[in-house]
């Protein structure tokens, strides 16, 4: 069984995104996208998984994991890689995900974003939402936006995230990293020093409760632009948790908030392309004065329809998207199909229905 810089090394190598270990299975990558085993590679058992696990802890996070079961953290094999982790308890074993942090922050071109994400690292002040499932990218797209704003722009940007994720480097901009656990006890409590802290830019890793939904809103109010993470499927769906996520009698005033703060949700997903790589497929919505009202009067089921008719101003439908992928040939409809969130404004989009 090969040590765990050596396991990790050959993420490298496969051009994956992860590794798994998990007790019962050879340990395992995942190659655009899709599932393999090692094939060099031995079925985990307990202790050899739990030995794994554990050296990439520190002592202080090794206590944490057996204490808690579970812990998020960063492991960098000094001149090579660095991973965010994921160790947790499965069947009373250790077990962990390692998701590849590329050393080099990508470009918002590399990543064939569209130019609105230019536009956002232009943004003095406002609230932008990142969404899409886990394991779509969305920590690649804020790191090209943010990384633009530090080579362009003279701020200060502070991220809080669970865990560190890309390393930036001082550039036009002075960057402060801040890590749950060994730099601050919550998102909720790294926010409400955060103004004290004299930001330009704030990141918040993911918004997991009411109390950072709040606190980020306030900021983006305040003149600051903030960047936020949600797993959300859609524009539409997003503002819908946003105010669904405050109690009820707070909605009407989360509303209006929401209304005057959002600049813009950009939704994304990794889509298998025909030769087995993956395609980004967007969804963008901006804030116009018709999405505004309508997030203020709870119409969220209308913004739809006002992104499907202002493509001028960079907004798309996420259909659209797939759509135009379909047409290009790079993705069959079947798998488009597969990601779509209205199947019949897609088949309308590629010509199966009328």
């Amino acid at each position: 069984m090969a040590e765990i810089n050596g396991l990790l090394k050959i993420v490298l190598d496969t051009d994956s995104s992860d590794l798994h270990l998990v007790v019962g299975a050879a340990p395992t990558l995942r190659t655009q996208g899709r599932l393999s085993f090692i094939a060099s590679e031995p079925v985990l058992d307990a202790a050899t998984a739990g030995r794994l696990v554990v050296a990439t802890m520190s002592p202080t996070q090794k206590e944490r994991f057996l204490s808690e079961k579970e812990l998020d953290y960063s492991y960098e094999i000094a001149g090579v890689a660095r991973f965010r982790v994921n160790a947790y308890t499965q069947k009373g074993t250790a077990a962990a995900a390692f998701r590849l942090i590329p050393a080099v922050i990508p470009s918002i071109d590399s990543l064939n974003l569209p130019p609105i994400c230019h536009t956002f690292a232009q943004l003095h002040q406002g609230f932008i939402l990142v969404t899409g499932p886990t394991g779509q990218g969305k920590s690649s797209t804020l790191a090209a936006i943010l990384e633009e704003i530090n080579a362009t722009r003279s701020e200060q940007i502070i991220t809080i995230e669970d865990p560190v994720e890309f390393v930036y480097q001082n550039k036009k901009s002075l960057v402060s990293q801040r890590e749950l656990g060994g730099d601050t006890d919550s998102f909720a409590r790294a926010l409400k020093s955060v103004l004290r802290e004299d930001p330009h830019v704030v990141l918040v890793g993911e918004m997991r409760d009411l109390e950072t939904m709040r606190a980020a809103m306030t900021i983006a109010e305040t003149g600051h632009l903030v960047f936020a993470t949600l797993h959300t499927n859609s524009a539409s769906q997003t503002v819908d948790r946003v105010v669904d996520s405050f109690p009820e009698e707070q909605q009407e005033q989360v509303k209006s908030q929401l209304a005057n703060s959002l600049e813009a949700v950009f939704s994304q997903r990794l889509v298998p392309t025909k030769d087995g790589k993956r395609a980004v497929a967007i969804e963008v919505m901006v804030s116009t004065p018709a999405v505004k009202s309508n997030i203020r009067e709870g119409k969220t089921h209308q913004i739809d329809n006002i992104i499907q008719t202002s493509q001028e101003l960079g907004m798309i439908l996420l259909e659209t998207s797939l759509a135009n992928l379909v047409n290009k040939g790079v993705v069959d409809k079947d798998v488009a199909y597969k990601y779509a969130n209205h199947p019949t404004v897609l088949a309308r989009l590629i010509g199966e229905l009328k």
